[in-house]
C-alpha cells in the first residue's frame, strides 16, 4: 500500500473549484450510467425481440447472458482504459468512456428484432453490449480517481460518495423511465418498440455528459506526477502494489453481487418470482432509490468522520443477518417489495458510500486509476455481472428458497475482509 501521511487539521473545507470538480463529475458519471443500467431494467421487456419467440424464460435468460458477457469486458476496458487514465489523464478517459457508451446503446435502441434480421440481431446485441462494458470497466476507476482527487483530504469519501449517487442517479433514471413506459404503454407496443425510446433517451443524454467532462479541468495529483513515472501503469501496479489490488478485488465482492441484485436486478427478479407486475416492482425500486440517493453524501461524512472499517462492516454483518429474512420476506405485494428494497438500500449504503475512496487510498497517483479499475472490473464481473442469470436460473429451476445462502456467502467475505483491512480515514494521499 501507498505510504501515506496525516491530512492537515482542518483540511475539511471544499473550496468552490473543488466543488465545481465534484458537481461536473458526478453529473456526467450519471449520464453514463443511464445507459448501463437501462439495459438490465427492461431485460425482461426486449428479450424476445432479439432471440427467437415460443420461451419467454429461454428468452430472458439470454437476455442476461448478454447482460453477464458485457461484465466480461469491464477487465479489458479497466487495463486499458486505466491505465489510459494514468498516463493521459483523468479527463480524457472520462470523455472517451461516456463516448462509447452513449454510442452503443444508441445502436441498440435502432437495431432491427429478430424476426428481421434474424441472428444479426443477437450479435448487434452482443457487440453493443460488450462495448458497454469496456466503457464500463474504465469508467469506475478513472471517476473515482478524479472525485477522490478533487477533494479536500477531510472530505474524501463524501466526495467520493458522490460517484455512487451518480451511479445510483443513472439507475433511478432508468428506473424512472421503465415506470414511465410500463404505464403508460401496452404489453405490445412495450415490447415491440417502447423499450427502444429508453435506449434512445439515453444515448441522447451521453451529448450531455460529454460537454460536462469536456469542461472539467484536470487533477492536481494527476498533473504533479512526472511524465516518466506514468509510462507503464498496469506493469507498475501489478509488480509494486500487488496486496493493494488484491484487497480491491475483496472489497468488492459483497458490495457488487448485493448491489446489482438489490438496485439493477431485484424488480425483474420479483416479477419473475413472485408474479408481481413489473410497474409495481419498478414504482417499489424507484422510490428505494431516491431514498438510496439521499443517504449516500450522509454515509460518506459518516465515514469521513468514525472511519471506512466501521462503515463497511455494518453492511456486511447487516446482509450476512438479514438476507435470509429479507428474500424469504419478497412475495407480489407492493410493500412487501418496497420493505426489501429499502432495508436492503440502507445498508448498501456503508458499501457504496466508501468504496471509491477506500480503493483510491491504496494507491499513489500515477497508478491510481488503473489500481483501482482493474482488480474492482475482475470482481464486479466474477460476482456482479453473474448475479441476475444466477439468481434467476435458482428461482426458475426450483431453488429459490436458497438465494439467499448466494448473498450471505458474499457478505461473510466482506465482514473478514473490511475486519483485516487497514483504516485509512484520515490520512493524506501520497
Amino acid at each position: 500500500m501507498t505510504e501515506i501521511r496525516e491530512a492537515p487539521p482542518g483540511a475539511h473545507r471544499m473550496t468552490q473549484a473543488q466543488r465545481r470538480a465534484v458537481f461536473a463529475g458526478a453529473i456526467g458519471n450519471a449520464v453514463e450510467w443511464v445507459d448501463w443500467a437501462v439495459y438490465s431494467t427492461f431485460a425482461s421487456v426486449f428479450g424476445s425481440q432479439f432471440f427467437p419467440s415460443g420461451n419467454e424464460t429461454a428468452a430472458l435468460l439470454s437476455t442476461l447472458v448478454v447482460f453477464a458477457v458485457g461484465f466480461l469486458m469491464r477487465p479489458l476496458g479497466a487495463a486499458v482504459l486505466g491505465s489510459y487514465g494514468d498516463r493521459h489523464g483523468r479527463k480524457k478517459a472520462m470523455t472517451l468512456t461516456i463516448g462509447l457508451m452513449a454510442g452503443a446503446a444508441l445502436v441498440i435502441a435502432v437495431c432491427p428484432s429478430y424476426s428481421k434480421i434474424g441472428i444479426t440481431a443477437p450479435l448487434v446485441l452482443l457487440l453493443a453490449r460488450l462495448v458497454q462494458g469496456f466503457s464500463a470497466g474504465g469508467e469506475f476507476g478513472t471517476s473515482s480517481a478524479f472525485l477522490v482527487e478533487s477533494a479536500a483530504p477531510g472530505r474524501r469519501a463524501f466526495a467520493g460518495s458522490w460517484q455512487q449517487v451518480s451511479v445510483g442517479a443513472g439507475t433511478l433514471i432508468a428506473s424512472l423511465l421503465g415506470t414511465i413506459l410500463t404505464s403508460t404503454l401496452d404489453s405490445v407496443a412495450l415490447q415491440t418498440w417502447g423499450w427502444r425510446i429508453a435506449f434512445a433517451v439515453g444515448g441522447l443524454l451521453g451529448l450531455v455528459g460529454l460537454w460536462l467532462r469536456v469542461s472539467v479541468h484536470e487533477t492536481e495529483s494527476f498533473t504533479n506526477v512526472a511524465p516518466e513515472r506514468r509510462r507503464n501503469p498496469l506493469k507498475s501496479m501489478l509488480r509494486d502494489h500487488p496486496r493493494a489490488a488484491l484487497r480491491v478485488a475483496g472489497i468488492t465482492i459483497a458490495g457488487t453481487l448485493t448491489y446489482y441484485l438489490w438496485v439493477s436486478y431485484l424488480p425483474s427478479y420479483a416479477h419473475v418470482t413472485t408474479g408481481i407486475p413489473l410497474k409495481t416492482a419498478l414504482l417499489a425500486n424507484t422510490i428505494g432509490l431516491a431514498v438510496f440517493l439521499v443517504l449516500l453524501p450522509f454515509g460518506g461524512l459518516l465515514s469521513d468522520r468514525i472511519g471506512r472499517k466501521p462503515t463497511l462492516l455494518a453492511f456486511a454483518i447487516g446482509f450476512a443477518v438479514l438476507g435470509w429474512p429479507l428474500l424469504t420476506l419478497l412475495s407480489n405485494g407492493f410493500w412487501s417489495v418496497f420493505f426489501v428494497e429499502l432495508v436492503g438500500l440502507v445498508l448498501i449504503v456503508g458499501y457504496s458510500a466508501n468504496c471509491a475512496v477506500v480503493m483510491a487510498e491504496q494507491f499513489p497517483p500515477e497508478v491510481r486509476t488503473t489500481g483501482i479499475a482493474l482488480p474492482y472490473a475482475l470482481a464486479v464481473a466474477i460476482f456482479g455481472g453473474t448475479a441476475p442469470y444466477v439468481t434467476t436460473w435458482m428461482s426458475t429451476s426450483g431453488h429459490r428458497d436458497l438465494v439467499w445462502v448466494y448473498v450471505v456467502a458474499a457478505a461473510l467475505i466482506g465482514v473478514l475482509v473490511y475486519a483485516t483491512m487497514p483504516e485509512t480515514k484520515g490520512k493524506e494521499l501520497q
